[in-house]
């Protein structure tokens, strides 16, 4: 059983952390802090920044805390942060896409692109390639990219990506967690290519209680309740992420997730399943990508 007490010491690592000022990303950031890292945490305004902030010193970690700004929604807000950030910043150890929306009311991107796509797989697309430069310099590092089990059954809509020919809340999230993960293994097979020292690794948190479920009704969160059982806690949640981040076990290219059917428990390997296994649709998807975000890798 892998807790955050096993994760080694942090001292003198730099980790970013999207989405890191509520439920599994500040508990991923309050983790690596008390392990003793600089963890910045890249959050959508600058309120819930400060405000995890404040949180996240009370238990007198031994590492340090950066706040920035980032939306996701926005690609001009990506590079502006990127931009910043490699300004200020000369390594950069772990990089977790770890911020998502979930299920929302039909809504897009400042691009124009149905918003759970657009934020969960596109901002993260720019902003793992704006940083890839720096993680490439860094001895070691790592991309962790947040998947879900939602993602079993879902295929990429080409044709939808924008809600051209309608929305479906949950279709288009588990869309979404499907092209984090693929993202993630055909990251990997591209840096396998070239030689190079850094590792594309996917995490999926299983059922937990965090503000990813505020679009949902009572009755929606309770038929989920009765079909997956009870809800972890989102300390418990953000295990396979941090075992993704930290555990010298973690290898490219792989999964994890929690042990118990992957809705509960703690960190193991995943099986991956044939649709996001698919070289075909990640070569398409990370074409798209390229295109809509302007952000080409230096692989």
């Amino acid at each position: 059983m892998w807790t955050k007490e096993n994760i080694p010491d942090q001292t003198g690592k730099t980790i970013l952390i999207t989405g890191a000022n509520t439920g599994l990303g500040f508990e991923t950031a309050l983790a690596l802090y008390g392990a003793g890292a600089h963890v910045v945490l890249a959050c959508r305004n600058l309120k819930n920044a400060e405000d995890a902030l404040i949180k996240l010193y009370e238990p007198n970690g031994k590492g340090t805390l950066e706040t920035g700004v980032l939306d996701l929604s926005n690609l001009s807000s990506v590079k502006q942060f990127a931009d910043t950030f490699l300004q200020k910043h000369k390594q950069l150890d772990v990089l977790i896409n770890n911020a998502g929306v979930a299920m929302p009311p039909a809504s897009k991107t400042a691009q124009g692109y149905e918003l759970q796509f657009g934020v969960n797989f596109l901002g993260h697309f720019a902003l793992t390639g704006r940083l890839y430069p720096l993680l490439k310099e860094t001895s070691n590092s790592r991309i962790i990219t947040f998947s879900s089990n939602g993602y079993q059954g879902s295929v990429i809509d080409f044709d939808n990506l924008k809600s051209e020919t309608g929305y479906d809340a949950i279709r288009e999230y588990r869309q979404s967690k499907l092209a984090n993960l693929i993202f993630s293994v055909e990251l990997q097979r591209r840096i396998v290519a070239k030689g190079v020292k850094v590792l594309s690794i996917a995490a999926q948190p299983g059922a937990n209680k965090t503000e990813l479920t505020r679009y949902l009704s009572e009755a929606a969160i309770a038929a989920g309740v009765e079909r997956l059982g009870e809800f972890m806690e989102p300390w418990q949640g953000a295990l396979s992420s941090l075992y993704a981040a930290v555990s010298n076990e973690a290898s490219g290219g792989n999964m994890y997730e929690p042990d118990e059917g992957g809705y509960r428990g703690y960190p193991t390997l995943a099986t991956i399943q044939e649709n996001a296994l698919d070289e075909t649709v990640a070569k398409k998807l990370w074409g798209l990508a390229e295109q809509v975000t302007g952000v080409y890798y230096p692989l």
